[in-house]
């Protein structure tokens, strides 16, 4: 049976590729930025975008929550922004001698946090909490999020001043870096014709109960036992690179990814499965997945980053070393 008839309603996932098209008609070039924040939204993960000014990290975001047709709420992360910025407060109101509390706009399914790295560490714990539990705790009481909910948080990497590394625990937290690179020349001259008289303006195509479904959908996907098994061997590559033929490696990781990358490969496999109509995970999939999902995990060692060693090429450098399990295709399925 497909997933197109185990969704109720008959959802299907066309509506997935209708709204990417949707996306790429306001964003030119980027197809990787976009089809990876669809699969974190399909995933039930966050995504940062690391790249410069001016490559269209924000407009995606944007773009995407209006195709989605959710709430939207952008946050400017400054270094005297307060935890009650975002999350929300009690207000002392004289005419009723009471408190009430103002929720903070972080209360969105899409939320996006410009320039993440700017916020100080009070900031930067409270936003923890939003993307570990979906919720908010003000005053004792316990404030669920709205379903759906991502993060996309974007930050400038060449950014040196005024910035506060983020800590390997929130980094953690995302389920995909993706670095946005600059436009191709073919592209830049796109998006002179295209935004430069008057710039298209995204359609509505999807709804929160209607992505809830196809989030559902998602967490469906068929997992064979060999993938699984694939899934792991990546992770305990980082960990004990020289159990895989890869003893040079260990001059260079400090230390692997975490428990979290495992269940990122195959959540976010099951999504670009999903994505590209299928019910069932590939290794093909996961190897896609795998430097977005993996690379801001790996902790590399001093000496290493002294080098300038980049740790998306160490993903690489694995995945190459590792074998997926081969694929027989069954004639009768």
């Amino acid at each position: 049976m497909s997933v197109a008839e185990e969704l109720p309603g008959g959802i299907d996932t066309a509506v997935l590729r209708q709204s990417l098209d949707e996306v790429r008609r306001v964003i030119v070039g980027q197809d990787h930025m976009v089809e990876r924040l669809v699969v974190a939204l399909l995933a039930r993960g966050h995504c940062l975008l690391e790249g410069v000014p001016g490559v269209a990290k924000t407009l995606a975001a944007s773009t995407l929550a209006t195709v989605v047709g959710g709430t939207f709420a952008r946050i400017q992360f400054t270094p005297d922004l307060v935890p009650s910025d975002i999350v929300g407060t009690r207000v002392y109101h004289p005419s009723t001698e009471k408190f009430d509390v103002e929720l903070g706009p972080v209360f969105v399914n899409f939320l996006l946090a410009d320039e993440i790295n700017r916020a100080p560490a009070k900031v930067q714990s409270a936003l923890l909490e939003v993307m570990a539990e979906r919720q908010v705790t003000l005053a004792g009481v316990t404030h669920p999020l709205p379903k759906p909910f991502i993060v996309l948080a974007t930050q400038n990497p060449i950014e040196s001043e005024g910035v506060y590394p983020l800590p390997e625990v929130q980094r953690d937290r995302f389920l995909f870096r993706v670095r946005v690179p600059h436009p191709a020349a073919h592209e830049e001259l796109e998006i002179l014709h295209r935004m430069s008289v008057r710039p298209p303006v995204p359609e509505r195509v999807l709804d929160p109960a209607r992505l809830l479904l196809l989030q559902q959908a998602a967490e469906q996907v068929s997992v064979h036992q060999l993938v699984a098994d694939y899934v792991v061997r990546l992770v305990m590559a980082t960990r004990a690179p020289g159990e895989y033929g890869m003893a040079e490696l260990a001059e260079t990781i400090e230390i692997g990814v975490s428990p979290r990358a495992t269940l990122g490969l195959v959540s976010a496999g099951r999504a670009l499965a999903l994505l590209r109509g299928r019910d069932y995970l590939l290794p093909d999939d996961v190897r896609d997945v795998a430097v977005d999902v993996m690379g801001h995990r790996l902790m590399l060692t001093f000496d290493a980053l002294a080098d300038g060693v980049d740790p998306e090429q160490v993903v690489r450098q694995i995945l190459q070393a590792v074998p997926p399990p081969l694929v027989v295709w069954n004639q009768n399925r």
